[in-house]
C-alpha cells in the first residue's frame, strides 16, 4: 500500500509560481509512474502531468506545457510539480497519484493510489 501526501499549495497572485511536492511511502517509489491531476470547483478532475518510473519520461496536458514542470527524486521518494505564470483558472485542488506499472501512468493510468490533495488558489 502506497501513501501519498501532497504539500506546497496555497494562495498566490496571478503570474506567480508555486512548487508542489508529493511524498510517497509504503512502496518502492522508483517502480511507480507518478502523475498530477487537478479538480476545479464544479469541474471534472483533469490530467496535469506525469512522469514514468522507468526512464523519467514526462507528459503534460497540452494547455499546460511550458508553464508546468514535473520531476521526481527517487532518493527522496518524492515527485514535484513546478508551476509558473499561474493564472486564476489554475485554481484547483491538485492531486498526486501513483501507478504501480512504472512504464505506464500518463494521462490515463489507471492510477492505483491517490493523495488527499492540496489547494492552489490563484488570485487575479
Amino acid at each position: 500500500q502506497v501513501q501519498l501526501v501532497e504539500s506546497g499549495g496555497g494562495l498566490v497572485q496571478a503570474g506567480g509560481s508555486l512548487r508542489l511536492s508529493c511524498a510517497a511511502s509504503g512502496g518502492t517509489f522508483s517502480s511507480y509512474a507518478m502523475g498530477w491531476f487537478r479538480q476545479a470547483p464544479g469541474k471534472e478532475r483533469e490530467f496535469v502531468a506525469a512522469i514514468t518510473g522507468s526512464d523519467a519520461s514526462t507528459s503534460y496536458a497540452t494547455s499546460l506545457k511550458g508553464r508546468f514542470t514535473i520531476s521526481r527524486d527517487n532518493a527522496k521518494n518524492a515527485v514535484y510539480l513546478q508551476m509558473t505564470s499561474l493564472k486564476p483558472e489554475d485554481t484547483a485542488i491538485y492531486y498526486c497519484a501513483a501507478d504501480r506499472y512504472k512504464w505506464r501512468g500518463g494521462s490515463r493510468g489507471p492510477y492505483d493510489y491517490w493523495g488527499q490533495g492540496t489547494q492552489v488558489t490563484v488570485s487575479s
